[in-house]
C-alpha cells in the first residue's frame, strides 16, 4: 500500500504521466514486491525555471530533474531490495526524460505500521486481524 509522491521537471501531458505511473508501478510491484490495486502515485509536474541545483536553475544548466519517496511499511524490504529499487528508478527515469541531472532523488521511507494505513485502518491492525 504504498504512496509515491513525485515532482518531475517536464511540460505536463497525459502520456508522460502515463509513462511515469508505469514505471513506478512496475517497478514497485517486481522489486518491492507492492500490490499494485493498493499502491497510490500523485505526479506534479515543476517548470524548469522553478527547479534550482547548485544555485543554479535546470533552464541554466539544460537538465532534467525528479524526485519523488514513496513510503513502506518499516520492515518489508531489505536494503538490496531499496537499493535494486533506486537504481533502476533512476534509469527509468534517465530513460522518460533524458539528460537527466544527477542531483535527482529517490526516498524510500520506512514507515511503522502502526502509525500508518489506508482505508481507515493502519497496517499493524491489518496485520494483526
Amino acid at each position: 500500500m504504498p504512496i509515491l509522491n513525485v515532482k518531475v521537471s517536464a511540460k505536463k501531458s497525459p502520456e508522460l504521466t502515463k509513462k511515469i505511473a508505469n514505471l513506478l508501478l512496475e517497478l514497485t510491484s517486481r522489486i518491492l514486491k507492492k500490490k499494485r490495486e493498493v499502491t497510490a502515485i500523485a505526479i506534479e509536474y515543476v517548470d524548469h525555471d522553478a527547479w534550482v541545483v547548485a544555485g543554479q536553475l535546470l533552464s541554466q544548466q539544460g537538465k532534467n530533474s525528479f524526485y519523488f519517496d514513496i513510503k513502506i511499511t518499516d520492515e518489508t524490504n531489505t536494503k538490496d531490495e531499496k537499493a535494486q529499487y533506486i537504481k533502476e528508478a533512476f534509469e527509468g527515469f534517465e530513460k522518460l526524460l533524458g539528460n537527466l541531472h544527477e542531483e535527482s532523488y529517490i526516498y524510500v521511507q520506512d514507515v511503522r505500521a502502526a502509525t500508518y494505513g489506508f482505508g481507515g485502518l493502519t497496517q499493524e491492525y491489518r496485520y494483526q486481524h
